[in-house]
């Protein structure tokens, strides 16, 4: 979708694309990056890891994590639909109304977008209540709040914004789809209702969504950049509430995104405000970051570059993402590429590169095996060249006065704004290559023996205390901790100068202090370790069952179907009434 739209403007008046497709195209595009992406890659993050930083075996709510798994799967699915059925969303990812409404989109593509973001946001909610659960209640002996590691933290701070976020864009769609397929007037004007509801409802959400993109993202950093500077994370109590106070700012500066839509010089003023005072807990982090490298004995592997070059992208997102608090200067570049460059800046200069960071860090930990850190190191100096070729321009060409959400810009911007469209999208064929690098990683490496050692990076948190890959209970015995950095300080000690000593000959590996490998387990995960008695809870499909009823719920809506709306309901009622009843344990479980 990204190269489609790359394509379209590579001239002012490219022919690849209709403006229908167009509009289609950088929806989807906007909706798959946001929705389909990067929020269940970082929720994957979460289900995987959170247990084992906190010393759990598993999440509190393990058949509600499938069934949000199937959520967000079935709503995925049920979106991309619609491009077979009569055409996708064209509204864009935001789908202000009334331009999303029937006489201007008359398809059924907003009700497959607004139906299909419903279901997703199921597995969101459904998820978060599970982590929050997880991380509150089975946390390790001895880990408090504060000895947890930086990305459980900002785990826990994502699942309360997603919490109370996810009912608000809930009803905005429900009041969307009525409007679309029953035809009332939530955000018809011409029945007395106003647009800006649409614009309030969707923003009071959608600001909150950017750290629910962009925290997880900073977590991951957080823990990649003390182990490769070989040093504690520093201020590791300012970094933690940095990322609560964001979580908490971030619901009061909504309408910097509506600085256009005439809120009047009150409001504006407030929120320009409000904008300016959350960078400041998104600098601390920053300061923190690079006084944790300073001075420390830093290995530039592949996760090590990936985290150095979030924090650079990140910070100058962030700075032009400020200059918008300043509402003349927002006014005159809000329908400009200037803010395409600012949030790609943020959340692919972001959320993507931690993301990749966190990938090559801990794919040894899922998989056994190491990534090459050759090829790792070929993908990353393609990937960070081809970003700044493709979002870099944009900033010039925004400023220049291309518009944003047209799929021509016409001659009469002048040459200088096509060259800087020309770069941009070679840049995008540029990070094409580098996933196409990154993917030859994969399968070159999935080919191979699982020859990762168990501690390969000499890591700090407890996650590493477990074979790669762990076996399914995580831990054979909870570990108990002392330590905010557990696993760093069962493997060394300090001298009386302050510098990490082995406890004993090879201090690297997790045989220290009576700790017997991989938390106790004989490393194969395939439970044939004579730990049976270790019980846990026992697979089920009935969250699949139940949650298929879901998109034939949601055609039955669009198509004002009786008889899918019975097919649906009966699925749903009936995996719902076979989940309850069947046991979570088997007869003869210890």
């Amino acid at each position: 979708e990204a190269l489609l739209i790359r394509a379209q403007l590579a001239t002012n008046e490219g022919t690849i694309l209709s403006a229908d497709k167009y509009n289609q195209m950088f929806t989807m595009h906007a909706t798959t990056m946001v929705f389909l992406f990067v929020m269940p890659m970082a929720t994957a993050f979460a289900n995987y890891f959170v247990p084992l930083q906190i010393g759990a075996r598993d999440v509190a709510f393990p058949r509600i994590n499938a069934f949000g798994f199937w959520c967000f799967f079935f709503g995925a699915v049920f979106v991309n639909t619609s491009w077979f059925l009569g055409g996708a969303a064209d509204g864009g990812w935001f789908m202000y109304a009334p331009n999303s409404s029937v006489p201007f989109s008359p398809t059924s593509g907003i009700d497959f977008w607004t139906l299909g973001i419903q279901i997703t946001g199921i597995a969101s909610l459904t998820g978060a209540i599970n982590l929050i659960v997880t991380v509150v209640n089975m946390r390790a002996p001895g880990m408090s709040l504060m000895k947890m590691p930086i990305f459980t933290w900002m785990v826990l701070v994502v699942q309360f914004l997603l919490l109370f976020a996810m009912p608000v864009i809930a009803v905005a769609l429900f009041q969307l789809t009525f409007d679309g397929v029953f035809g009332t007037s939530f955000f018809n004007p011409a029945a007395g209702a106003d647009p800006l509801l649409w614009q309030h409802l969707f923003w009071i959400f959608g600001h909150p969504e950017v750290y629910i993109l962009i925290l997880p993202a900073m977590g991951i950093v957080s823990e990649i950049l003390p182990v490769f500077s070989r040093k504690p994370l520093f201020g590791y109590a300012a970094v933690a509430f940095a990322g609560a106070a964001i979580g908490f700012i971030g619901w009061g500066v909504w309408a910097h995104h509506m600085f256009a839509a005439g809120l009047g010089p009150v409001a504006r003023a407030a929120f320009g405000l409000s904008t300016m005072f959350i960078a400041v807990p998104t600098g601390i982090k920053i300061f923190n970051w690079v006084f944790t490298m300073w001075g420390g004995k830093l290995r530039f592997t592949t996760p090590m570059l990936f985290a150095i070059g979030f924090v650079a992208m990140f910070t100058i997102g962030g700075l032009s993402g400020v200059t918008h608090s300043v509402v003349p200067h927002d006014a005159q570049q809000t329908d400009t590429y200037y803010v395409v460059a600012h949030f790609h800046y943020v959340l692919f200069g972001g959320a993507l590169f931690g993301l990749m960071a966190g990938t090559y860090y801990w794919w040894p930990k899922v998989t056994g095996r190491m990534l090459s850190e050759k090829l790792g190191k070929v993908h990353f100096w393609i990937w960070f060249i081809g970003f700044n070729l493709t979002f870099g321009p944009m900033h010039f060409a925004g400023l220049l006065g291309q518009p944003r959400r047209t799929y021509q810009y016409g001659p009469e911007l002048g040459d200088t704004v096509t060259i800087w469209n020309r770069i941009a999208t070679f840049g995008a064929l540029v990070i094409a290559l580098s996933v196409l690098v990154f993917t030859w990683n994969v399968i070159k490496t999935q080919r191979g023996p699982k020859d990762a050692p168990d501690d390969p990076w000499d890591a700090r948190t407890l996650e590493w205390l477990t074979s790669n890959p762990p076996a399914h209970y995580n831990f054979e015995e909870i570990p108990v901790v002392t330590h905010r950095d557990e696993f760093w300080y069962r493997k060394y000690a300090e001298d009386a100068e302050g510098r990490a000593v082995p406890r004993q000959a090879g201090g690297s590996t997790t045989e220290v202090q009576g700790q017997p490998p991989a938390g106790g387990d004989t490393g194969d995960p395939d439970h044939g370790d004579g730990h049976e008695h270790i019980h846990m809870p026992n697979p089920s499909y009935w969250p699949l069952v139940m949650t298929f009823g879901l998109p034939i719920a949601g055609y039955a809506v669009i198509y004002r179907s009786l008889v899918l709306a019975a097919i649906g309901g009966l699925l749903m009622f009936f995996g719902f009434y076979a989940w309850i009843i069947e046991p979570v344990a088997e007869d003869d479980a210890h």
